[in-house]
C-alpha cells in the first residue's frame, strides 16, 4: 500500500472514527461516570462489532444486507429500540450517593456489551465499511486485496481506539463538573436526549 493511498485513507478514516454518534456519546457518559480506563476498556466491545463487520463486508456478504430490504429494516428497529432502552435508563439513572453505589456495582463487561449492541445495531456501520474501505483497495496493486482489507481494517480499529481514548479523556475531564447531583442529571438527561434522537435518525435511515 502506498504512502499516497495511506495519507488519504487516515484523515478521512479518523474523520469518521470522531463524528458524534451514539457509541462516542456511550464512551463519554462511560468515562463521566466511571472514570476514563473503564471507558476505554468497554470500547472492546465495539471494536469486536466493528470488527466483525469489516470481516463480513472483506467476504462480500454485507452486500446481502444491503439489498435485502426486510434484514436492513429489522437490524435498524432492533438498534433503535436498543438507543431508547439506553437513553430511558440514563434519563432514569441515580444521581448523588445513589449513583456513587451503582457506579461501583456496574462491571466492564456490561459496559462492553452495551458498546457492543449499540455498534452491532447500527446497520449503517456495515455499509460504511462496505463503500468506504473498498475506495482505498486497489485490484492492480501486486498486494493481495484480502491483505489490503485487512490492512486497512486493522488501522480503522487502532483510529477508532484512538476516538473512544479521546472522547473518554474529554468525559473524565468533566467528570469533576458532575459531583453535584443538579449538574450530573442535567447531563445524564441532555445525553439521553441525544441518544433518543440518534434512535430516531437510525429509524428513519434508508439503505444507499
Amino acid at each position: 500500500m502506498d504512502l499516497t493511498t495511506l495519507a488519504l485513507f487516515i484523515p478521512a478514516c479518523f474523520a469518521l472514527n470522531m463524528a458524534p454518534g451514539p457509541n462516542n456519546l456511550l464512551s463519554l457518559n462511560n468515562a463521566s461516570r466511571y472514570g476514563l480506563r473503564t471507558a476505554c476498556l468497554a470500547g472492546a466491545g465495539r471494536l469486536l462489532a466493528f470488527a466483525g463487520m469489516i470481516v463480513l463486508a472483506a467476504m462480500g456478504l454485507a452486500v446481502v444486507l444491503h439489498t435485502s430490504e426486510y434484514l436492513f429494516l429489522l437490524v435498524k428497529v432492533l438498534g433503535a429500540g436498543y438507543l431508547f432502552y439506553i437513553a430511558w435508563q440514563l434519563w432514569r439513572a441515580p444521581v448523588g450517593e445513589a449513583a456513587q453505589v451503582g457506579a461501583r456495582g456496574v462491571g466492564t463487561l456490561r459496559l462492553a456489551r452495551q458498546e457492543f449492541l449499540v455498534a452491532a445495531g447500527n446497520p449503517k456501520a456495515i455499509l460504511i465499511f462496505t463503500a468506504f474501505l473498498p475506495q482505498f483497495v486497489s485490484v492492480t496493486s501486486a498486494t493481495p486485496v484480502a491483505e489490503q482489507f485487512a490492512v486497512l481494517g486493522a488501522m480503522f480499529l487502532v483510529l477508532e481506539w484512538l476516538a473512544i481514548a479521546i472522547y473518554g479523556w474529554l468525559g473524565a475531564y468533566m467528570q469533576r463538573w458532575f459531583n453535584q447531583p443538579a449538574p450530573r442529571r442535567l447531563f445524564n438527561r441532555v445525553s439521553a436526549s441525544l441518544l433518543g434522537l440518534a434512535g430516531f435518525g437510525l429509524l428513519a435511515a434508508r439503505r444507499a
